[in-house]
């Protein structure tokens, strides 16, 4: 029993920061009507410049063209390096209120969950630059709270476990007062419910908003420097912590604070607890059990307050990007498609590995296009489905001795599968709290199943056997500037061909109208005879087919794959360089395959300016930030628009 109460009481660190996180999507929710995906992700740059100024007095700057660092001061006590990373924070969150959120406030979700995810994208990218080689292991993540352990009631807990549960509790109640007592907490409910009645009763919604973002990422970037010591800090990694943070703002249903902090601090607790379990218990599996809580209790939460949560862009939603007739579509790929085979053929090894990345990558892009832009579902567990086909087919090839193309094929199919079970949500919700019903299975796809080891090799991970078919080697392995082989391009352009030529059959045909009839409004829609529940669920498996066939393909092209190959991060850019390319034109799709990392743009930059191509992931992001406000179509639906 002290076990248990001890790991619980551990639990409340990590808990602590949850909430924090979870507090602060809901009062920006409540403010700008924005789930910010990227709130954990301002912690997380806070969290670093809070360490780099104590452990060499600079300030790290988060703006691509100005100075990554000024030097400040020599030797910052905590209390000067605490005072600068929430000034900081407090920065940050002003101007991405001012210059993103507050022109997206009427703004399709689509548009304002592509923003986050650009911002996030952002900061991941600018603190990866930032701090790469050796300044990235050099941080000492000695946190402002005292570690040492307490003894109370005969458990032994460290004493800064016990400070971060005060302060974030004290935090609650504080909020709790302001926002029931005081004029300013009167005031942010009344903008949120009714904006312009906020105004027309003298309130300034830009103030009170600003007011609110400036709060939230104080906390995030607080709680992010105050957790650092206990789980460390990592870009990609501290950035996914918005996963459980949405868990418990979804308990709360995106408008209680202390609903939203208290269960934070729950779920933190709960997978402290199951860690001890794990370790206790050998018959429980040795996977990421305490990652699929936060999916969980975003299940439990969409069944039990159903229509209740709110989507207060219900009426604004119908302004999605256009779709227009794909009538050249074909035409063009198949062009692309024979240059690219040119290229296998003529240019070096660089080349022809980019050809490959930006082939697969189109695929991807086409899965999302299909649920997102054709349908109006935000997913963002596309390379989950990819991983779960491509671990599905080194399986069955190991374990029934299948090869190709018989094996891609049942990960594929399994793919599906999988799909359809995630996508189940979708039959009930859609918009922001689909993305983060499908963000969270993502997360919990990848803890849970990519961890198995008996599935995926664990962290030595699984090789994967060349394909062949009637003796004829399509596998990419070759010597030297043969790598990689020209038959492997050639598969590849033609499965991406195949992939365009399924999208635009079924975008002009009879499937089409009724995926853009769903996506414009499911009210009508269903009056007018359309099953909306199939209509979902059969785009679903769609985009699951496409993203399975990229995640065989994929793991083919990287030889041997692990849990890492398919991350959660990887999806969010997905949806993301779609969105940038033009989320509901399926040629858009070959611009997204270009821009993605490790295809053509890549291998260009690299050639042009060797080292240029490492300052794409943040380029990335900004660019996302940039089209979700000026060009809510895309760059290819903003050309379209110019030409007509």
């Amino acid at each position: 029993m002290t076990d248990h109460l001890t790991y619980l009481l551990l639990g409340i660190g990590g808990g602590s920061v949850i909430a924090a996180l979870a507090i602060g999507v809901v009062i920006t929710h409540r403010a700008s009507n924005v789930i910010n995906l990227g709130h954990a992700a301002i912690g997380m740059y806070v969290a670093f410049v809070y360490y780099e100024l104590r452990r060499s007095g600079e300030l790290v700057l988060p703006i691509l063209g100005l100075p990554g660092r000024v030097r400040l001061v020599d030797q910052p006590t905590v209390a000067t390096a605490l005072i600068i990373s929430l000034l900081v924070a407090a920065a940050v969150g002003a101007a991405v209120f001012l210059l993103i959120f507050r022109p997206l406030r009427l703004a399709p979700p689509l548009a304002r969950v592509v923003a986050s995810l650009g911002l996030m994208v952002y900061l991941i990218g600018v603190v990866d630059l930032r701090f790469e080689g050796p300044s990235a292991t050099s941080l000492r993540l000695v946190g402002p709270l005292s570690p040492r352990l307490v003894d109370a009631l005969g458990l032994r807990v460290p004493a800064d476990r016990y400070l971060m549960a005060l302060g974030t509790l004290g935090v609650i109640a504080l909020l709790w007062a302001v926002d029931r007592w005081t004029r300013f907490g009167l005031a942010t409910r009344g903008a949120a419910e009714n904006e312009r009645g906020a105004i027309l009763l003298g309130l300034s919604p830009t103030s009170i908003g600003l007011v609110n973002w400036i709060l939230a990422a104080v906390l995030a970037g607080l709680a992010l420097i105050v957790a650092a010591p206990l789980a460390g800090l990592d870009p990609g990694g501290t950035s996914l912590l918005i996963v459980p943070a949405l868990g418990a703002a979804l308990v709360g249903a995106f408008r209680s604070i202390v609903v939203a902090g208290l269960a934070g601090i729950g779920i933190g607790m709960a997978q402290s607890e199951i860690l001890n379990l794990q370790a206790s218990n050998d018959w429980l599996p040795d996977v990421g059990l305490q990652q699929g809580i936060p999916f969980l209790i975003v299940v439990v939460a969409l069944v039990l307050l159903g229509r209740r949560l709110p989507d207060r862009a219900t009426v604004a939603s119908t302004r999605l990007p256009m779709a227009p007739e794909p009538r050249r579509t074909m035409a063009v790929t198949t062009v692309v498609a024979g240059i690219g085979v040119v290229g296998l053929l003529v240019l070096d090894s660089s080349y022809r590995s980019g050809i490959i990345v930006s082939a697969i990558a189109t695929i991807v892009a086409l899965s999302v296009i299909v649920l997102t832009g054709l349908v109006g579902q935000i997913s963002l567990a596309t390379f989950a489905l990819a991983g779960t086909a491509g671990f599905s087919m080194v399986r069955v090839g190991a374990s029934l001795g299948w090869g190709f193309p018989l094996a891609p094929l049942v990960g594929i199919a399994v793919a599906v599968g999988v799909g359809l079970l995630a996508g189940l949500p979708a039959v009930r919700v859609r918009g922001l709290t689909l993305a983060v019903t499908t963000l969270a299975a993502s997360i919990a796809i990848e803890q849970l199943l990519f961890r198995w080891s008996w599935f995926t090799g664990a962290a030595v991970g699984a090789r994967v056997p060349e394909p062949s078919l009637f003796g004829i080697n399509l596998g990419i392995s070759a010597p030297g500037d043969a790598y990689p082989r020209v038959a492997f391009g050639v598969l590849t352009l033609l499965a991406m061909l195949g992939a365009m030529a399924m999208v635009v059959n079924l975008r002009q045909g009879a499937t089409g109208r009724r995926w853009l009839a769903v996506r414009a409004n499911e009210r009508a829609a269903e009056a007018a005879g359309i099953p909306v529940a199939q209509v979902k669920l059969g785009a679903t498996a769609v985009a699951a087919a496409l993203a399975g066939l990229a995640g065989v393909l994929l793991a083919y092209e990287q030889q041997v794959v692990s849990g890492s190959s398919y991350g959660a991060l990887a999806s969010l850019v997905a949806v993301a360089i779609a969105y940038l390319a033009g989320i509901a034109i399926p040629a858009a799709a070959l611009v997204a395959g270009v821009l993605a990392s490790g295809g053509l743009l890549t291998v260009v930059l690299d050639v042009i300016n060797e080292g240029s191509s490492k300052y794409q992931f943040a380029v990335n992001g900004l660019l996302l930030m940039v089209v979700a406000v000026r060009f809510p179509a895309g760059l290819v639906g903003a050309a379209r628009k110019r030409k007509q």
